[in-house]
């Protein structure tokens, strides 16, 4: 199916990072154009887009999700390349992977996954709707779109980790506050939230590595495995279609293979070798 996303224009926040990484593939491969940005690791996102030879078609820029500024540049960027912006993945995030109980936590540490998590989201937001609001509609009525990478944390919960729990949450609210803000924007306008369990990606690969955590957190899914990369942005790339997925807007679509909050499977039942894929 075409999903009529060639030659749009979709910018993804956290390109350096696995899932980054493989949005961006997906996007280039419906034939999309690219605004990449990154903080401290841009370069392995310009190394990535190098390395699949997307030339112009691709345009990388460092940005911190925290600076307004920098992503206001960021954008302004693309649409003096590109002509506009029509879709944004808001993928940026972090998950600090200590377990600490919110009594032992540090306010810089609640202070900084907030500010990345949820501030950073509703700047990449604001940035990528003031540029709506100055370009209008796209002339062929496909409609612009927000996609929010957020995570089960924000609808079941995750011990020691409240303040990522937190944020993750919070993009709940602003999924349904934005899809009626974008729609006086524009009329076809959407805005959609996917929200991942576990995911074999690098930031993730010291806790996975821990074949008893890998049965816990299965242990309450149907799909006794954890997600990829290329899982997530098959979805992202559904929602910013404006064929496929044109009515849905305001939707949380959670990505965990049927996670529940009750135990389905005994250990034994579990085989962590066989559960987390070899990409990263």
């Amino acid at each position: 199916m075409d999903l009529g996303l060639a030659d749009r224009v979709v910018w993804i926040t956290g390109a350096s990072g696995g899932i980054g990484r493989a949005l961006a593939d997906a996007f280039a491969a419906e034939g999309a154009r690219l605004l990449l940005t990154g903080g401290a690791r841009v370069d392995r996102a310009e190394e990535h887009a190098r390395l699949r030879g997307w030339g112009d078609r691709a345009l990388v820029r460092a940005a911190d999700v925290t600076d307004e500024a920098a992503l206001e540049v960021a954008a302004a960027a693309a649409r003096e390349r590109f002509g506009r912006l029509d879709a944004v993945v808001v993928n940026a995030g972090i998950w600090p992977p200590e377990d600490v109980p919110l009594h032992e936590m540090s306010v810089e540490r609640l202070r900084r996954v907030l500010d990345v998590d949820l501030l950073g989201a509703l700047l990449t937001a604001r940035a990528f709707l003031a540029a709506l609001a100055a370009d209008g509609p796209h002339a062929d009525g496909g409609g612009a779109t927000i996609t929010f990478v957020g995570s089960t944390a924000g609808r079941f919960g995750e011990r020691d980790h409240v303040e990522y729990a937190a944020a993750k949450a919070g993009l709940r609210g602003v999924t349904s506050s934005l899809k009626n803000e974008i729609a006086r924007l524009d009329p076809e306008g959407r805005v959609n939230l996917v929200e991942p369990g576990w995911v074999a990606t690098e930031m993730a690969a010291g806790t996975l590595a821990d074949r008893d955590t890998v049965r816990r957190v299965l242990s309450t899914a149907a799909r006794r495995r954890v997600a990829t990369p290329g899982d997530v942005a098959a979805a992202a790339v559904w929602l910013a279609s404006p064929r496929a997925a044109r009515h849905v807007t305001g939707e949380a679509i959670t990505l965990a293979g049927g996670m529940e909050g009750r135990r389905l499977w005994r250990d034994d039942e579990i085989d962590p070798e066989a559960a987390v894929p070899d990409e990263p």
